[in-house]
Order: structure tokens, then C-alpha cells, then sequence
């Protein structure tokens, strides 16, 4: 379970966002136990960011019955209702608003929180009178949580980096809440942390966004590797893609680095500990098929977060060359204060 303060900087690099220090002294001044906690804060800080610099307007579609034209008439049930005999008519029109749906979704959001069990009384007070200050357009028909559409049509908009770190804090409060009590009681939600495919994901993106942002002699990408191998059309493409997790590249260093979130990077089999084996046999398939320019060293990392508590495995750090190629299996230390985190990664690629 990493630390919510070592959490909030794994959010920050995976949704490519730097920490705020107001809200890292928020939470320090206020430690959280869970997520929750944490997710609330920084939706406030940012929500409140926002209202501050005033709401963008944008166009948003209207429609009204109107005694003058304007925009677009709508026939059908103009014609159906009998307005046009008398001087009306319904009208479609793009009208500049503060009611948009990210701005619906913050607010809901917000209220959302705001009736959250898990939180204290006084930050449940903040996020209430700070969703009170969106306009009533905005606040008004919060009924129906949002789905999985929602998110995907605002993620096609063309959002600033603020509001799409926003954008991926309600999604992540609304994919842990947990289906609403019978009778009237307070919102749950679940500790993410606990997830293990969410986390994974985050785990990756945080890595990737790390190095692209801390360093500056590698390219940093997502690479699609092509299989070396002879056959039909038809047959090779039934052939699994290869993606790599992160490749880091420089003119004369190739890395290919796959995380793994896993609570250990050993497993005990016949009574010892060994290496997961489906993990290196991929890493292996990568570096196998690869083909690096010339003079370019090529090789693997596989990267672990470190077992915590009385029953973790002890850390790993071990090197091999296989196929003719440096690998090295590591452990990243996930409960150590932050500037630890971002030194050991750095090291990494040294």
C-alpha cells in the first residue's frame, strides 16, 4: 500500500501534472489515511483555482421557445403545438455558458464528496460551500452520477493540462464509489490502492511521465516492437503485439524498462525464491526482437515496487546478461520520502 503522500506524486506524473505545493502542505497539515482524503484535497484546490480565474464560457446548444428567430427552428414541434400561429417557435441555438459538462461534473462531484462518510466533518464543509459557488445552471439537475460515456466525450475535447487533471480526479472518485446504501446514508468509497489493474496502470504511466519530465538525454516513449519472424500474411498477424511499458533512447543507449505492480518481485517455488518467470520471458522477447542502431547498447530493466511490512520479500536487485543483452531485475522503494524516489529512478538510467 504506498503512503498517500507518495500517492499524490504517482497521480501528478501519471495524469503529466506537477505536484502543487499548496496542496502538499494541505495534506501534511491534515495527514489522510486513505485516498479519499487525498482525492478531495486536490479536487478542492484545483476547483477553487478555477472559480477564482472565473469559469471559461463556452458555446453550449439551447433550446427555447421564443416569440423571434433565432439560431435554428425546430419544425416538427413548433408545428405540433400550434406556436407559429401564434408568433412562437422552438429555436436551437449555440449560446456562451458557464454550463458545461466538466464544470456539471466538478460540481457533482464536489456535492458527492461533500456527503462522504470517510471524510472529516470540516473538509466535508469546504468541498459543500465551494460547490455552492458554481452557478445555479451548473448545480442544478446533479442527480444521475456520471458513466463511462461521460468520460470518454469530455477526454475528446481539447481540455487544458489543469482541467484534464481534474478531468482524471472525478473519474478515479467515481470508479472507486462504491453503489449507493438503501436507506439515506453517507457516500462510500473504496481504497484504490487495492485495485491492482488500476494501479498497475498508474504505476506505468507514473514511470514513463516521470522520465520524460526528470530527465533530459533519453527519448521517452511507448514502442511498438516488431516481431523478427518469416510467414504468411495471414499468419503473422496472429502474432500478440509487443508494447513496451517505456523505452528510453539515446544515440548510444537503448533501455527497455517494464514495470510490474506486483507485491513482490520473487515467488517461492520448490522451496526457494525465484524471479516470475512470464515477466523475463517477455522482457526477453523484446530485446530479442529488437534492432538497435548502430553503436547503440541495448537492454532491460524490469521494475518492481518494494514489498512493505513484516511478510515483504526483501528488495531485489540483480543483473544479468541474457542473449547478449544487460538485464537488470529492481525493486523501487515506494515508502521512502519523495526526493528518495526520484534519486533511485534517476539511477537507473545512469
Amino acid at each position: 500500500m504506498i503512503p498517500v503522500v507518495t500517492l499524490y506524486y504517482f497521480l501528478c506524473y501519471a495524469w503529466n501534472r506537477l505536484p502543487e505545493p499548496a496542496v502538499l502542505q494541505a495534506s501534511e497539515a491534515t495527514p489522510f489515511h486513505r485516498p479519499l482524503g487525498l482525492l478531495a484535497q486536490v479536487l478542492l484546490h484545483g476547483t477553487r483555482r478555477l472559480l477564482r480565474a472565473g469559469l471559461p464560457r463556452t458555446f453550449q446548444p439551447q433550446e427555447a421557445e421564443l416569440t423571434s428567430l433565432r439560431g435554428r427552428i425546430e419544425l416538427a414541434p413548433s408545428l405540433g403545438r400550434g406556436l407559429l400561429e401564434r408568433g412562437r417557435a422552438i429555436c436551437t441555438f449555440d449560446e456562451l455558458s458557464p454550463n458545461s459538462p466538466l464544470h456539471r461534473l466538478l460540481a457533482h462531484t464536489l456535492g458527492s464528496l461533500a456527503n462522504a462518510a470517510e471524510l472529516p466533518l470540516a473538509l466535508r464543509r469546504e468541498l459543500s460551500q465551494t460547490r455552492q459557488r458554481f452557478p445555479a445552471s451548473v448545480t442544478a439537475g446533479n442527480s444521475v452520477p456520471p458513466t463511462a460515456a461521460t468520460f470518454r466525450e469530455l477526454r475528446r475535447q481539447r481540455l487544458s493540462s489543469q482541467a484534464a487533471f481534474l478531468l482524471h480526479v472525478c473519474e478515479l472518485v467515481w470508479q472507486i464509489a462504491l453503489p449507493e446504501p438503501t436507506a439515506r446514508g453517507r457516500n462510500r468509497f473504496a481504497d484504490f490502492r487495492r485495485d491492482e489493474a488500476l494501479m498497475a496502470r498508474l504505476f506505468e504511466q507514473f514511470t514513463r511521465n516521470f522520465f520524460r519530465r526528470e530527465q533530459r538525454r533519453y527519448r521517452v516513449y511507448a514502442e511498438t516492437i516488431a516481431w523478427q519472424a518469416d510467414g504468411q500474411t495471414d499468419d503473422l498477424a496472429l502474432l500478440p503485439t509487443m508494447l513496451t511499458d517505456t523505452t528510453l533512447e539515446a544515440f548510444d543507449r537503448k533501455i527497455i524498462l517494464d514495470t510490474k505492480y506486483y507485491a513482490a518481485a520473487l515467488r517461492p517455488r520448490y522451496d526457494r525464491q525465484r524471479l516470475i518467470a512470464p515477466h523475463l520471458y517477455q522482457l526477453y522477447a523484446y530485446l530479442q526482437n529488437q534492432r538497435p542502431a548502430p553503436g547503440q547498447a541495448l537492454e532491460g530493466i524490469l521494475l518492481y515496487p518494494a514489498g512493505h511490512g513484516p511478510a515483504a520479500t526483501q528488495n531485489v536487485d540483480v543483473r544479468y546478461t541474457l542473449g547478449g543483452h544487460p538485464v537488470r531485475v529492481v525493486t523501487l522503494n515506494l515508502h521512502q520520502p519523495w526526493p528518495g524516489i526520484a534519486a533511485d529512478l534517476l539511477r537507473l538510467v545512469e
